[in-house]
């Protein structure tokens, strides 16, 4: 596989790189959605947010960097409060607290990292990451579960049995295959390519700074922080290179710090390494980061091209919630493979009460408020986890006998 992706040309990579897009075009235009912002301004600042972030990491770390669905509630409840320029400045706050975090792990090191995010921790995170999506491609796929399977069955399909080229692109056959049987059964809505202009400005909204608002967004940014180490972890695996050291956890975090500023600044959602795409990278063992640079130049370019964001937005949910179904199981079986290429013994009672409770308050959904600080989720069942692990014991027990 590694002489087959070697002898790519830009022709193939193109066109991977728009697969790409493609893998993570549900998640970032449905955020904006949810919150009112428009979905060009979101294509934009993800595909400037993914190359600021190749360009601060050498273009070492094939990711993409789009909309992080943790900030869909605070931009909801921040704009109710402080209006929408407000809940930008507050975004752009928590970009600031990752630039912050990313010199903290710099200064103190590798050792550091280790013993506040051991295996124990951070594979219970990466499962935790592919649990909590499934709600979102199980939501989209529920939609229409015919259109739904035929997209999972075709990429199933493509990965089990193609060949060649065509064992790489498992999530355009699926999308085009029954983005056809949309287009048969008459569900596919044409007025939107119809209406779309041929050249589009996206709506650019500047932050404004409030420090009410400020301060209500920063600790959300607990959540999308601890998730990228979680998922530089993860791409590391699945590449088989350590990006925690080279070109290192503080330089990625800096990189995805940026990239959040960046966004704010247009009007944008926060940007935050997208485990989908990780999950593409996993079955289609493609590791080269200018295919991610590629999804970020088509995205830009969709940005403004409306004919062409109007056909995309003409894709029904169901088709790309069946892909879904598949790479965000995939996540899940990264953070498995932590635990067990780590050697953590689950007979061991820290091990196992510390794994325990950060799935069943990650996946349950478990959150903590007071007044406008709320942490839930990913962000309170990784803080129980590191907790969990400095202060109990390290006295072996085994549960064998239970």
């Amino acid at each position: 596989m590694n002489q087959e992706q070697t002898e790519l040309n830009l022709t193939k990579k193109i066109i991977i790189g728009i697969q790409m897009l493609f893998v993570a075009f549900g998640a970032t235009v449905l955020v904006p959605l949810l919150v009112g912002i428009d979905p060009a301004v979101a294509l934009f600042t993800a595909g400037c947010g993914t190359l600021l972030f190749h360009f601060i990491t050498k273009g070492k770390v094939p990711v993409f960097l789009g909309s992080s669905f943790v900030f869909i509630a605070p931009i909801i409840k921040a704009t109710e409060l402080y209006g929408f320029s407000g809940a930008l400045g507050g975004l752009m706050a928590t970009g600031f607290v990752y630039v912050l975090f990313s010199f903290i792990v710099k200064k103190k090191g590798m050792e550091f990292l280790s013993n506040l995010f051991p295996p124990v921790v951070i594979g219970p995170v990466i499962m935790i990451i592919g649990m909590s999506l499934a709600e979102t491609g199980v939501s989209m796929a529920s939609q229409n579960w015919l259109l739904a399977g035929i997209s999972l069955i075709t990429a199933i399909l493509v990965v089990v049995f193609g060949k060649g080229t065509f064992k790489l692109l498992p999530v355009i056959f699926g999308i085009a295959v029954s983005y056809i049987v949309a287009v048969l059964l008459k569900l596919v809505d044409f007025t939107k390519i119809i209406d779309a202009p041929w050249f589009y400005v996206p709506t650019f909204t500047l932050p404004t700074f409030n420090i009410y608002a400020i301060l209500f967004m920063i600790p959300v940014a607990i959540a999308p922080m601890i998730e990228h180490i979680g998922d530089m972890y993860a791409i590391s695996k699945a590449t088989n290179n350590d990006f925690i050291k080279n070109p290192g956890i503080s330089r990625t975090m800096f990189g995805d710090g940026c990239a959040t500023i960046l966004a704010s600044l247009f009007g944008g959602p926060p940007n935050t390494t997208y485990s989908e795409v990780t999950g593409a990278i996993i079955l289609t063992k493609l590791k080269d980061p200018v295919i991610l640079r590629i999804a970020a130049i088509t995205a830009i370019v969709f940005a403004f091209l409306g004919k062409i964001t109007g056909f995309l937005n003409t894709i029904p949910q169901a088709i790309l919630g069946g892909t879904m179904l598949l790479l965000f199981g995939m996540i899940t079986i990264v953070g498995l493979k932590t635990i067990m290429e780590a050697r953590v013994n689950l007979n061991h009672t820290k091990n196992m009460v510390i794994i325990a409770i950060m799935l069943t308050i990650g996946v349950g959904g478990a959150i903590i408020s007071y007044g406008n600080f709320a942490i839930g989720g990913i962000a309170l069942s990784s803080v129980v986890g590191i907790t969990l692990n400095q202060v109990l014991p390290d006295k072996e027990k085994d549960l064998r006998s239970i």
